[in-house]
């Protein structure tokens, strides 16, 4: 019977932080592993030992097998846990690792081979009666994968349609595909992003179910031959293909649904000897038909739904699998209590097509209280950087039932402060508020369809918020020297404060009433003046009163901005306007000719050359951050003046790419 004591955890943020609390539960030593970028992160001081692995790209550090290995030997360590992400499916981490003398808390390698690739997945499925998707899955045959051959079978499946990258998942490499003249642009697309997650540019196509539901079972097996399922989850709301909303159990699954796919995910799981966590992910129809779409051969982001409906903790029992131990209960055991949803708190920008944001984190500070978890790796001082997936933190609430859950999360969500980088926390209030939502009817076409413009919609700063803004600043943001003193020897003066915030912009007119107080006129929206007042705070917890309403708050002064989030969750900016001439060089105007980077990442591809004639919506630079890529247009015709950039660079928020020459016009760009 295998044994180990001390636990490598080959992973980061907040899923390391989980697995070492459940690893010291049960009397194991850790170790935590880091790139240079994270030498004071969160895994890394809760665990017993830390080992720096190598730089921030993932390629050097967190994928870097030898290197985890080697951190492996010199920490003492005698198993290996690889979280999710990064190496947690890769076949040859797992029987390194077994050929090291370290126990790998994970299954076995051919199992992990067997579902790796989503081809070979659909293949053994089929033959062990598990209905799929229809679709492709290639021939074993270098032809098989070339585009001719894709044309044809992509005829025969018909459109819409899925391309999946066959040796990943978490939505890299998948593009939806809604009329045949959009396949080869997206073939390339796919290949290249597969490429670079996975190592590998083969596709599979699938029949897209564009408004079906995304359910997947949990599985659990020992090494001694039992199999287990712990009821669903359902994963319909997404973006990018990627999940952001997860609840247990699906509030469209009956017992005898549940039962149905329960059994047909652990023949799955029996099929492939598999040990250990695992999830079987189906889509479900509205006739209730389901159909296998891969398997996840590792702990899943999700899992605290499913934990605490079942009282069970996954990261003790695949410890404990891992030791030997046998699963102590059987099918007849596991019931589900009450009702769980979590949301995937991220640093994005979900207004701007979800891209990804980079930054310090100036003031982090999770909600608790009765049926909330919050998992997390994070720590204030920190910065979200762009090497690594943008999620912050899962924000997860239990209650008897749906309502109940819905509505302790909504409170938690509203309760977390998250100050610096852009921040979803808005979205995902009205995501949760949404009567679709609500009603369970979500369905993988959600966001497209059911959210609502007022939710796609950039929030604003109200009146009320804008006198608030005006009083904080004035008191915590003013530089002393840059203005008339407003203080007076009979009392607070009057003086005149213009506020930006996104777009907008107030000549405000403030009195001060003491350093706690103010009357404030020019409020945008306002139709008089308001009188608001700082009641306490406790560091960027708030507690206002803007014209006789009491409300709570976040907002710190850092960075020469006021960062603001209303009750709402919306996170709003706000700074000074001095004028002072021209705008800086970073605020460009649209249709200028320069591409610049919307965000932190690298530089992916530069398609054309210098001298290339392109139209407006002609893609001429594609950047990859947070393992997104991100294609960006031209904005104008014309003939590209200068590639500012190569390909392979690493690049900030504004930095210029590329500047095209319009049309018509010899000189030079300006």
């Amino acid at each position: 019977m295998p044994g180990f004591s001390t636990i490598l955890i080959a992973n980061r943020g907040e899923i390391a932080c989980r697995i070492i609390r459940s690893a010291h539960a049960l009397g194991y030593r850790t170790v935590a592993v880091y790139s240079e970028a994270e030498a004071d992160a969160l895994h890394v001081r809760l665990a017993d030992r830390a080992i720096c692995i190598g730089p921030p790209p993932v390629r050097d550090s967190y994928l870097a097998i030898d290197r985890i290995l080697a951190a492996a030997r010199r920490s003492g360590a005698d198993a290996v846990h690889p979280g999710y992400g990064f190496l947690s499916e890769n076949e040859d981490f797992a029987a390194a690792c077994a050929g090291a003398g370290l126990t790998f808390i994970g299954p076995p390698p051919a199992a992990i081979r067997l579902m790796g690739n989503k081809a070979q997945a659909k293949v053994r499925m089929i033959a062990a009666g598990v209905p799929c998707v229809p679709g492709y899955s290639g021939d074993g045959t270098p032809e098989g994968q070339g585009d001719a051959r894709l044309l044809r079978e992509a005829a025969a499946i018909g459109f819409p349609l899925l391309i999946k990258a066959a040796a990943g998942g978490g939505g890299r490499g998948m593009r939806l595909v809604k009329e045949p003249g959009e396949l080869e642009a997206a073939l390339t697309s796919a290949r290249s992003e597969a490429t670079s997650a996975f190592g590998s540019g083969e596709v599979i196509l699938e029949r897209a179910l564009v408004d079906a539901r995304h359910v997947e079972i949990q599985v659990f097996a020992d090494a001694l031959g039992k199999v287990v399922h712990l009821g669903e989850r359902d994963c319909s709301i997404q973006r990018r293909h990627q999940k952001i909303v997860e609840e247990a159990p699906s509030p469209v699954v009956s017992r005898d649904l549940r039962e149905r796919m329960g059994a047909a995910a652990v023949q799955a799981a029996r099929a492939i000897g598999y040990v250990g966590a695992g999830t079987v992910e189906f889509l479900l129809d509205a006739e209730g038909h389901f159909y296998f779409l891969e398997m996840n051969t590792r702990l899943q982001v999700e899992h605290p739904v499913t934990e605490l409906c079942t009282g069970l903790d996954l990261v003790e029992l695949q410890l404990r699998v891992a030791a030997g131990e046998a699963l102590g209960f059987g099918q007849e055991d596991v019931e589900l209590r009450g009702h769980a949803i979590e949301v995937r708190l991220y640093a994005e920008d979900p207004y701007n097509n979800f891209l990804p944001c980079a930054g310090p984190v100036l003031a982090w500070s999770p909600a608790a209280g009765e049926g909330v978890r919050v998992d997390h790796g994070l720590a204030a001082g920190q910065a979200i950087t762009p090497y690594y997936d943008p999620m912050v933190a899962k924000v997860i609430a239990h209650g008897p039932t749906r309502s109940d859950a819905r509505r302790r999360l909504a409170r938690a969500l509203r309760e977390s402060v998250l100050l610096g980088p852009e921040h979803n926390k808005r979205f995902l209030l009205d995501v949760l508020r949404n009567p679709v939502f609500a009603a369970g009817d979500a369905t993988t076409r959600f966001i497209e369809r059911d959210l609502g413009d007022d939710a796609r919609r950039r929030p604003s700063a109200s009146p009320g918020t804008w006198a608030l803004a005006a009083l904080l600043w004035s008191y915590e943001g003013r530089e002393p020297e840059a203005h008339d003193d407003p203080w007076q020897s009979s009392g607070a003066g009057h003086f005149p404060l213009i506020l930006r915030c996104g777009d907008d912009e107030a000549v405000l007119e403030v009195r001060l009433e003491g350093a706690r107080a103010a009357v404030v006129r020019g409020c945008p929206g306002a139709e008089g003046p308001l009188r608001v007042a700082l009641l306490g705070d406790e560091g960027p917890r708030r507690q206002v009163e803007i014209d006789g309403l009491r409300a709570r708050v976040h907002a710190l002064v850092a960075d020469g901005a006021l960062h603001l989030e209303d009750e709402e969750g919306a996170l709003l900016r706000f700074s000074e306007v001095v004028p002072r001439g021209a705008e800086p060089e970073s605020q460009t105007r649209a249709g200028d000719g320069k591409v610049r980077a919307p965000t932190s990442g690298r530089v992916v591809r530069l398609p054309h050359a210098v001298g290339a004639a392109v139209a407006a919506d002609t893609v001429v630079a594609i950047v990859e951050s947070m393992k997104i890529e991100t294609s960006l247009a031209a904005g104008i015709a014309g003939t590209i003046r200068a590639l500012a950039v190569e390909a392979g660079a690493l690049v900030k928020p504004g930095a210029l790419l590329v500047e095209i020459e319009p049309e018509g016009d010899g000189s030079p760009v300006a």
